[in-house]
């Protein structure tokens, strides 16, 4: 089956994605990402502006070396010639088609008053460059896609004209129309009605390429698709300038997994998880944890109520199994939590809580009071597994005791306000006393603690603390107010979250960052 025939997959990350509030990616980062989304199945990279942006230039010239892809075909994006100049003798159409793409795409204005007012210059001239350039490239053998500018508010315009535009670049040898809603203000029901009237009118091949500015990105995709656009145009993880553009996963996955319509190849949606969160590191933008089928909540269940069916069948409580994209089911342990839920949470950490409900009623009892107090376990899964070892168990995990510790802050001559802190333990019968440095007072106890750890137990030194969040909890209360610290600790391998809760931040990180540190050596010595 020739997917890239029958249906096209179009992302352009690279290029619209980019263009993200807080978003700069180095020609390193570029290569990258199209790694990723060719191990996506993509038909389609576009990698950007060749000509227009030296960064962009740069990394065509360097794909043509480093990327070898196996699903993807690389688009250089462009516009058509400008006014009054043969598309052969314009550089930037030059840049287009020296880049070594073999794919072309052309952003087209097809609304009337953007060509007079943006472009200066007539109608029928704006048709003219279409025509030109289109014909130009096709010349040099590169397929040729059109980017219909503004198309749905030019259509409402002056529905003759944008239609003229499409037609004009499909007799010239585009491949494919795309109408691109530049704006994001179309509902599906408008979209729809749009792509019938261009299919039946022009009888050219339509794409779809939607902002996300009504938040229907993803349903404007769908609804295009369903009234016969067979070219879909999107970035991972939704990435793109004001509110985004559609989301490529959300729309491949709902066109696999609900309408049944293979646009990928095999198997390759399993990797859709792992991509987006990959691509999401490159880029430095952490990935939503609401975002649908990837991310880290789209499965993970609360209420007690969802647990209990849960228990009987996954499937009560979720659209799908999470493993067709690659992601899994998560049980959330909190003051929501039933019986059913600690369980399961259980269950998933490798113990059998099924046969002593006393047990179960006593582990749920407490984390409800413990939440109380302001404690939370649903993003702080290693402090809930010290938790639950010490009730089955019958003692808390410990591999130090803790004396005393205490930390300073003091401003030095330079201004420099350097934090000292003390820890006095036991460990493996000896006793430490041990002084850190650090530019705050928790990075002061976090050295002083694990040095003092450390030299019991090595293993320790490969620890580090990669996260850390502070919440305050009851603000009315101003500075005397309870504080939340989540601690996420890595020992290289992988990580896990801790909670402390306490009158003050640094307490409260204390005994975040001992969580941490009992959870590590558990993991290690387990």
């Amino acid at each position: 089956m020739d997917l890239q025939g029958a249906f096209h997959v179009y992302d352009t990350t690279l290029r619209d994605g980019a263009q993200q509030e807080g978003l700069n990616l180095s020609v390193a980062d570029k290569l990258n990402i199209a790694r990723q989304l060719d191990g996506l199945g993509v038909g389609y990279i576009e990698g950007g502006w060749p000509g227009a942006n030296p960064k962009d230039t740069e990394f065509f010239r360097r794909a043509k070396e480093e990327l070898d892809l196996r699903h993807a075909r690389l688009a250089a994006f462009g516009a058509t010639r400008r006014a009054g100049v043969k598309a052969a003798d314009d550089p930037l159409v030059a840049a287009l088609r020296d880049s070594g793409a073999s794919v072309v795409t052309l952003v087209a204005k097809s609304h009337d008053r953007h060509v007079e007012l943006a472009l200066r210059t007539t109608l029928e001239e704006n048709l003219a460059m279409v025509r030109d350039t289109v014909t130009h490239l096709r010349e040099e053998g590169q397929t040729v896609f059109l980017d219909a500018e503004h198309f749905f508010d030019g259509y409402r315009d002056n529905r003759a004209y944008a239609l003229e535009v499409l037609r004009t670049a499909a007799e010239a040898g585009a491949d494919v129309v795309a109408l691109c809603d530049t704006n994001g203000g179309m509902l599906p029901g408008w979209v729809s009605d749009v792509v019938h009237d261009v299919i039946e009118t022009t009888g050219a091949r339509v794409g779809i390429h939607c902002h996300n500015d009504t938040g229907c990105a993803v349903a404007n995709t769908l609804a295009a698709v369903d009234a016969g656009a067979t070219h879909v145009q999107g970035t991972l993880n939704g990435y793109g300038e004001r509110t985004g553009n559609a989301d490529l996963v959300a729309v491949v996955a709902n066109l696999e997994l609900k309408l049944d319509r293979q646009v990928l190849p095999q198997g390759l949606l399993r990797e859709a998880t792992r991509i987006a969160h990959a691509v999401a590191e490159v880029t430095n933008v952490p990935p939503a944890s609401r975002q649908p089928y990837v991310g880290t909540s789209a499965f993970a269940h609360k209420a007690g109520l969802h647990a209990s069916a849960i228990k009987v069948d996954p499937n009560l409580y979720q659209h799908m199994d999470p493993v067709a994209v690659g992601n899994d089911m998560r049980l959330l342990v909190s003051d929501m939590a039933g019986r059913a839920s600690i369980e399961l949470k259980g269950q998933e950490l490798g113990y059998d809580l099924s046969g002593d409900k006393e047990l179960v009623t006593r582990v749920t009892a407490r984390v409800k009071e413990m939440e109380q107090r302001g404690f939370t376990f649903e993003a702080a899964d290693a402090s809930f597994e010290l938790l639950l070892a010490e009730e089955v168990e019958g003692r808390r995990p410990s591999y130090f005791e803790i004396e005393s510790w205490r930390v300073i802050t003091e401003t030095r001559p330079d201004g420099e306000a350097v934090s000292e802190a003390t820890v006095k333990l036991r460990s493996e019968g000896v006793r430490y006393v041990v002084t850190g440095e650090g530019n705050g007072p928790v990075n002061a106890l976090d050295a002083a603690l694990r040095e003092a750890i450390g030299q019991a137990f090595p293993e320790v030194a490969k620890f580090e603390l990669i996260d850390y969040k502070v919440r305050i909890l009851d603000q009315g209360h101003g500075t005397d107010a309870i504080t939340r610290v989540l601690i996420e600790t890595s020992d290289g391998e992988s990580s896990w979250v801790t909670v402390g809760v306490g009158h003050n931040v640094i307490e409260a990180s204390w005994g975040a960052l001992v969580d941490g540190l009992t959870f590590g050596l558990r993991r290690h010595h387990r």
